[in-house]
């Protein structure tokens, strides 16, 4: 964690003054003027505050500021001016922009008073960002593990969307994918409220009654249930709601949401559920993105394109990562290495499907059927390895020593 501080003025002297008085208490930088600022933020930050002069010559603290809130928006923000200008104080205060607003001249203990005061604000708001995050992920697991468990094959199919969205968002040129990539693995997650042999019959496309169709239909909408009320994912959960809408079409959701009002997350998983849906069925993967075309107004056009450019061709291999398959029994079965055949038990019945990463829940899990029902070896697993810095790389993203 940094703790520096940068002072930007455009007034050398003043600056000097400032280093010779705190910088037995500080870690500080020193900037003339607004785009000098910008760019010790750039090359030196981050910065745990800022403090700025207000009048400046070409940029006025008010604007250096409200730029240095758009880069690091976590820095905390000082104003620091000779002028006890009201107006200014207050349009900076109510646009968010700063912490203190100060005068000169202002003595060196109350300066360092506010430093300290901005830096402990700041470490907060790191800390309590490190807590959501850690929550937040640690929320995420536990679902996509209880969705693993009671319904490996669905967990199976997100994390091929997953990988899918990560493709098409890059295509996309998606901001902010995040959201995107949360919503491919909670997609599923509606389905821990079916019947096991109901999702059987839907992936084995055995005929549904009314009911079976009707509790099917309502998985998106259990899943946005499911997901609304986590901080931080209201997002994600209106994304799960939506994605089976077709573009041009309202849904049986009570409203009319179409179109580009649909989140661009459920219009990406509309496209790559159905592809995989029309895969399934025997055609290849070009000739299942040529089936989708025919359907006028099923998807969003833009979408669909770019579903084209990534997904016609072969996907090219990364040539820096090998890829080592070789078939392992369970005691052999570790952390991180991706599933290349179904682990089922000695009866028959299925645990975890092909092409998932052995989690330490998913292990646990083999290991107790293992006890008591027994589960059929070998098992064919791959592992994944980083030739440039000769590290496995998990499935998951991480990287194992």
């Amino acid at each position: 964690m940094t703790d520096k501080i940068l002072f930007v003025d455009d007034d050398q002297n003043i600056l000097s003054a400032y280093q010779r008085q705190l910088r037995k208490q500080f870690q500080m930088d020193a900037a003339l003027g607004g785009a000098e600022g910008l760019e010790a933020i750039e090359d030196k930050g981050p910065y745990a505050v800022v403090v700025s002069d207000l009048r400046m010559p070409g940029m006025d603290g008010v604007a250096f500021l409200t730029k240095v809130k758009e880069l690091v928006p976590d820095t905390v923000r000082i104003m620091l001016t000779g002028n006890a200008d009201t107006k200014a104080a207050i349009e900076a205060v109510n646009e968010g922009n700063i912490f203190r607003f100060l005068t000169k001249p202002c003595l060196p203990s109350d300066l360092a008073q506010v430093l300290q005061a901005g830096i402990t604000h700041y470490r907060l708001i790191l800390a309590e960002r490190e807590l959501l995050q850690n929550t937040l992920n640690g929320s995420i697991q536990v679902l996509t593990e209880i969705l693993s468990i009671v319904d490996p094959q669905s967990f199976g199919r997100a994390r091929m969307l997953r990988e899918s969205v990560r493709t098409l968002s890059a295509a996309l040129k998606v901001a902010d994918s995040w959201e995107l990539d949360l919503a491919a693995m909670l997609s599923q997650i509606g389905h821990v409220t079916v019947p096991p042999e109901i999702i059987v019959k839907e992936k084995t496309g055995q005929p549904l009654s009314e009911v079976e169709k009707e509790m099917l239909s309502r998985v998106p909408e259990i899943g946005h249930a499911l997901l609304a009320h986590i901080p931080r994912l209201e997002q994600v959960a209106k994304i799960v709601l939506y994605q089976n809408r077709r573009f041009e079409t309202s849904g049986s959701l009570g409203d009319s949401i179409s179109g580009s009002r649909i989140p661009l997350g459920a219009r990406m998983l509309k496209v790559l559920t159905d592809l995989a849906q029309v895969e399934s069925e025997g055609l290849s993967r070009a000739k299942a993105l040529e089936a989708l075309k025919k359907r006028e107004a099923w998807y969003d056009p833009a979408v669909l394109d770019a579903a084209f450019l990534c997904f016609a061709s072969p996907p090219q291999l990364n040539p820096n990562v090998e890829r080592r398959p070789r078939s392992v029994t369970l005691k052999d079965l570790q952390v991180g290495q991706i599933l290349l055949s179904d682990v089922v038990t000695r009866g028959g019945a299925l645990l975890i499907t092909a092409g998932n990463w052995v989690s330490e829940t998913i292990l646990e899990r083999i290991k107790n059927f293992a006890k008591l029902k027994g589960i059929r070896e070998p098992i064919q697993v791959e592992m994944i390895r980083n030739k440039e810095s000769n590290s496995n790389v998990l499935a998951s993203g991480e990287v194992q020593p």
